[in-house]
This record gives structure tokens, C-alpha cells and sequence, in this order.
């Protein structure tokens, strides 16, 4: 069962290669997303009614397969190391036309627009066009949400394209193994391929704040958490992000 397009700027799927039809899932709902991920057996639901799904082959970030694609933009404003590891531009363009046939020939694909940092004079948004509802369920739990009337004006900053299905030809594409995240700062895009491992779409997005914040903004980014007692004492956690 297809769900239809809802307020989706159709044309900037089209200038991606994606080809739209009535199989575009567009900023479910949790309940809606946790009945796809069970329908389509990517998970099951516990005695407590959480969903829980088995992300594969990888349980955890593989840090060894992210590239930062090493462009004009880059090649002098990143510090590259074993953390920051390059990839040439060619290998990104045949990344992203096997991302995007990939996409185009899915049954089915979820999106969601969001947010990143609550200041909006440094948030960034983000679309994210997902392989798998379960993917799209952690892109809505991880990051700020729109409101309705948001979304109909609502312009990507960066967009991620995550296929965890897709596993790619390392000799062919120029990395290490099978599974890559592919970042790319000249055109915006993430490319997520080989990994149903959800927290590399956070990852990546702090990788590229980390770059946009203090080279861009002037600002210093970093995590920061409060924990708030039970009466209500607040204690505040923050520490500097390495870009890695």
C-alpha cells in the first residue's frame, strides 16, 4: 500500500535522477513508520510495544569507511588524517548515479525534512530520502522537527541519501569496503551505501557542522546535554566534537 506525496518539492527529486511516483512516503508519522518497518519484516515489537530492528552486517559507525570528497572547497579547509579521509571527485559522481538508479528502482521510499541547531541563525535543513522506514523513524526521533506550516516553504540545505541495500564495487567507487559514507561540501549531499547502521546519519551531520560552524558561522561546535533532577536541579554536560 502506497501512501501519496504530501507538500513534496517534486523538482528537486527530479534534479537528483530520482523518479517520482505514489510509492514516496513523506514525514510519516512514528506509528505510520513503525507499521511500514513491521510490514515490510525489517523489525518486531517487543512486549512493551518498541519497535526493534536489526540494523545487519554493521551494529556500530564504521569511522574507516567515511570520505570527505576532496575538492577546491576542501582540499586546503579540511585537516585530512585517518579520520578525515579523502576521495576524489570522480568516485563521488559514479557513488551518486548508483545511489540514484538504486533509489529509482525501489518499490518505496521514505522522506523526511528536518532540522539541525534550534538558533536559526545556525540551523541547517536537512532532507533525508531513506531506503528503509526504520532509517526514517531515526531521522525523526534525532532531529528537530518542522511545523506544518514550515514545510511548505521548507528549502534543504543539505540533503542525505541513505540505501543500505546498495552495496558498492570498492575497486570501482575507490573505497575501502562495500559500505561508505560519502560526504560532499561543494554539492551538499551525503551518501550513505552498505550500512543499516542509523547513526551514521548523525554522525554525518555533526561531521559537517563541525566543518560549516566554526569555518563558515565563527562558531565553536560541540554536544551538550542537561539532566534534570527530580527537583529540578539541572546539571549541563558539554564537551567539544573532534571531527571525526
Amino acid at each position: 500500500m502506497s501512501t501519496p506525496v504530501m507538500s513534496l518539492p517534486i523538482d528537486k527529486l527530479l534534479k537528483l535522477g530520482i523518479h517520482v511516483t505514489d510509492s514516496i512516503h513523506y514525514q510519516l508519522s512514528p506509528a505510520a513508520l513503525v507499521r511500514d518497518c513491521v510490514r515490510r519484516n525489517e523489525g518486531i515489537l517487543n512486549d512493551t510495544g518498541a519497535l526493534i530492528i536489526n540494523t545487519g552486517e554493521f551494529t556500530g559507525r564504521s569511522p574507516k569507511d567515511r570520505f570527505i570528497v576532496k575538492d577546491d572547497l576542501t582540499t586546503t579547509t579540511i585537516n585530512w588524517n585517518e579520520f578525515n579521509q579523502p576521495i576524489e571527485e570522480k568516485y563521488f559522481d559514479i557513488i551518486f548515479k548508483k545511489v540514484t538508479n538504486y533509489l529509482d528502482n525501489l518499490p518505496e521510499i521514505w522522506i523526511r525534512d528536518c532540522y539541525a541547531c534550534t538558533d536559526p541563525r545556525f540551523r541547517l535543513n536537512i532532507r533525508i530520502i531513506n531506503e528503509t522506514p526504520a532509517m526514517n523513524l531515526f531521522a525523526y526521533n534525532m532531529f528537530l522537527r518542522p511545523c506544518e506550516d514550515d514545510l511548505d516553504s521548507f528549502k534543504a540545505d543539505w540533503q542525505i541519501l541513505a540505501v543500505p541495500g546498495l552495496r558498492l564495487n570498492a575497486a570501482e567507487c575507490g573505497t575501502r569496503q562495500h559500505n561508505a559514507v560519502v560526504i560532499s561540501f561543494k554539492h551538499k549531499l551525503i551518501l550513505l551505501a552498505g550500512t543499516g547502521y542509523t547513526g551514521e546519519i548523525k554522525k554525518a551531520i555533526f561531521s559537517i557542522l563541525n566543518y560549516i560552524l566554526p569555518q563558515e558561522r565563527k562558531v565553536l561546535s560541540m554536544h551538550c546535554a542537561a539532566n534534570m533532577g527530580d527537583d529540578g536541579d539541572t546539571a549541563v554536560f558539554f564537551w567539544v566534537e573532534r571531527n571525526r
